[in-house]
């Protein structure tokens, strides 16, 4: 038996592939006040990488820029502040550091942010370049006014 062909009209589908030089990018500001860590920083990834747009090509830096404001007032879930545990080596020997997210959190709230947010984005030049997309202040002033950032609510998202 020959396999049946399901034609949907005469019109042909072709899937778009964007390039580098036709990608619309915008300026999002996103406020951390009371949001969790993690949940957070996957929808945060999920725009710079560009996820939500029905124009997404993998291959490609397609993300808009996000603004995060307020990342001294973001929370972790648990007891992840005392006992999540961040490890650093030199390439020496016996240079291994742990650091825990408080005392992270405690030096620069905005470092824990951009580690969770980067760790979620590809291993390669792609997510490098995707990651600079990325500006995260504490507090509610940041030095992107120029680019007039739009709002957004994460719950959408």
């Amino acid at each position: 038996m020959s396999p049946k062909i399901h034609v949907l009209s005469s019109k042909i589908f072709k899937t778009k592939s964007l390039k580098k030089e036709n990608v619309n990018k915008e300026w999002l500001l996103v406020d951390a006040s009371n949001e969790v860590l993690g949940r957070f920083s996957s929808k945060v990834a999920k725009i710079l990488r560009g996820k939500h747009k029905p124009s997404f090509t993998p291959h490609v830096d397609c993300g808009d820029y996000v603004v995060v404001i307020n990342a001294e007032k973001i929370k972790l879930s648990g007891k992840k502040l005392e006992g999540k545990e961040y490890i650093s080596h030199s390439g020496y020997p016996g240079g291994q550091k742990i650091k825990t997210a408080k005392q992270i959190f405690d030096k620069n709230p905005s470092t824990l942010i951009e580690k969770a947010v980067k760790g979620m984005l590809p291993k390669n030049k792609l997510g490098s370049s995707i990651f600079s997309n990325l500006k995260v202040y504490t507090g509610d002033i940041h030095k992107h006014v120029a680019q007039n950032p739009k709002l957004i609510n994460l719950k959408e998202f």
